[in-house]
């Protein structure tokens, strides 16, 4: 885990996602990004009124001088908390696209959970979730930002989303005191033409140094999003790896139960990756 990014939602303070990234790069001696992303102006007729027309882009253009100007102070800021390599990006347009466009370069997405708004595949971490594939560590509002190794959590059902989320948690992982696999029933897989090679998730932990502990997690679909945030709280954990499950092979943009629900009432750090 070498690049972190980070959202952030406004460039005069600095949000509990923002820190917690900051202190996770710290720790994995990882570089920084910052990225903030305004919308495009209001796109208007030119015949209506002109002045009006000005005035936006105006507003827009003062915005941004703002936004870059804030580079300096959010620097300056990730020093104190430990990065050594802190950079800040401002954009322009829609975030999701933006996200998805310098997540190409970057191993880890640091997203806040808006307080008092429903996540789902419309809200911005859902979306993002969906449509980058990028690994997203979700932050619960008004939480203390201190990642914590001390217990991390896997939801662990043999789907591919469940094993690329595990993968792009290893570096994660691999630092941990404690790993909890929290083993759920199979997914059904379509069915296919063919074989594909069968992956062991303990064996996959053991090569590469991870130790983990097991507990059955045999729950119904609708129940499975309450009982990991319940198990996962009854270990102590302090992150929920996961993997985003749309709702069927056709429909994976639309989260399935147990992803909105995890997104929705956790009060912990969730890994997620599509």
């Amino acid at each position: 885990m070498r690049d972190i990014l980070a959202y952030a939602n406004n460039f005069e303070s600095w949000s509990p996602g923002l820190e917690y990234a900051a202190r996770l790069a710290a720790t994995f001696d990882a570089a920084l990004t910052g990225i903030y992303i305004q919308p495009s102006p209001l796109v208007m007729p030119s015949y209506e009124i002109p002045e009006l027309l000005t005035y936006a882009i105006e507003d827009a253009r003062q915005l941004e001088e703002r936004a870059y100007a804030a580079g300096t102070s959010f620097i300056n800021w990730a020093n104190k908390l430990g990065v050594q390599k802190a950079a800040w990006q401002v954009a322009e347009g829609d975030a999701p696209h933006a996200l998805e466009h310098i997540g190409n370069w970057h191993d880890l997405l640091v997203l806040d959970r808006p307080p008092g708004q429903s996540l789902g595949n419309g809200s911005l971490p859902g979306q993002v979730i969906l449509t980058s594939r990028l690994p997203c560590v979700i932050i619960p509002a008004r939480k203390a930002a201190r990642p914590s190794l001390d217990c991390i959590a896997l939801a662990w059902n043999g789907s591919p989303e469940a094993i690329r989320s595990i993968h792009a948690a290893r570096p994660i992982l691999a630092r941990a005191e404690r790993v909890v696999v929290l083993r759920g029933t199979p997914r059904n897989a379509i069915s296919e033409i063919g074989w594909k090679p069968e992956f062991e998730l303990s064996d996959y932990l053991q090569r590469h140094g991870i130790r983990a502990e097991e507990q059955p997690l045999m729950v119904d679909d609708q129940d499975a999003g309450a009982a990991l945030l319940s198990s996962a709280k009854a270990v102590g954990a302090g992150m929920l790896v996961m993997g985003a499950y749309g709702r069927t092979r056709f429909s994976e943009w639309i989260f399935g139960g147990a992803t909105r629900h995890v997104l929705n009432h956790a009060d912990i750090a969730v890994l997620m990756r599509h």
